[in-house]
This record gives C-alpha cells, structure tokens and sequence, in this order.
C-alpha cells in the first residue's frame, strides 16, 4: 500500500521542478491581490497579512491557504485567448511542475512550512465576476487546491513543493 501511495503522489509531480511562482493575499474578501516575495505560513490561521488569518473569513476552520497550478492559467489563455494575469484567479499560492489534485489529503512541505490539502478549491462568483464568465466551467476541477498549514514557517517565491512520502523516500 506504502509503495502504491509514493508511486501516485511522485506522478502528481511533472516533468518541471516542482516550485513557487507568486504570492498573493489580500487583506480582505473582494481587495486587491497584494504580491509578495515571501510570507510567513501561521500554523492553524492562515498567511500573514491575508484575510484567512481572521477565523470569520473561512468557510471552514482549517480553509487557511489556497494554492493553483500555473500550467492551468495559462491553459485557459490559451484556450479562450483571453488573458489571466496570475493574482486573477484569486489564489495565494500560485505553483508550477506540480499537480494539487492528487495532494487532497495528503502532507506536503512547500519552504519551511508544511501544508495538508482539503479539497479541490473550485471557481467561485466572484472570480468570474472580476474576470470571465467562461472561468466557471474552464476551472471546474482544475481552480487548485485549499489546504490547512500543519506547520508553520517562511515561504519563498522559488522554494520547492514536495510531498511528505517523497522526502521519506529521498
């Protein structure tokens, strides 16, 4: 079961380092995404500076961090020929080289801090409403991944993404 476990989540990773791009938080629902070099992870409240470190601003008690793919922004440019600047789909942590879906329910260290996805973070009104309407359905199953912060530390533009049974496996 262990080796079939290490097998699935070393195939979410592709064949580009596995890595940070951006991130964004905003200060409260609706602001304006703010871009950050780096952030301080808050085990258990959220991102520094964003609206999730207030508890009254989750939809759940551990929805604390939000993470996209990369390759999916710029998948929908390219299929719609509309244009998705990163900070759009309202996520905090944009990534590239790795798939989110497969880590619902699993560990994953992202710098200092690690992380244990929720669920699949699908598209919501609003981004569509500061976007798209076509992002509803583009999105569907493909708009990342909420996650708790299990641990906390510093999170770096740059750092690398890795999943809790891969460095067991290194």
């Amino acid at each position: 079961m262990q080796r079939n476990r290490v097998r699935r989540l070393s195939s979410a990773m592709s064949a580009r380092p596995p890595n940070v791009l951006h991130i964004f938080v905003a200060s409260k629902r609706g602001a304006a995404m703010s871009s950050l070099s780096s952030v301080e992870a808050i085990a258990g409240v959220g991102l520094a500076g964003d609206r999730y470190v207030e508890a009254k601003n989750r939809r759940g008690p551990d929805y604390e961090v939000t993470l996209i793919e990369s390759e999916n922004i710029e998948a929908f440019a390219k299929a719609t020929g509309r244009e998705l600047a990163p900070e759009m789909p309202r996520r905090n942590i944009v990534t590239v080289g790795v798939r989110l879906n497969p880590l619902v329910g699993e560990q994953f260290s992202i710098g200092h801090a690690v992380f244990e996805g929720l669920e699949l973070c699908e598209p919501c009104g609003l981004f569509a409403k500061r976007t798209y309407r076509e992002v509803l359905d583009f999105f569907h199953g493909k708009g990342g991944l909420r996650a708790r912060i299990v641990s906390g530390g510093l999170v770096k533009i740059g750092d690398s993404i890795s999943s809790k049974s891969e460095r067991r496996e290194q």
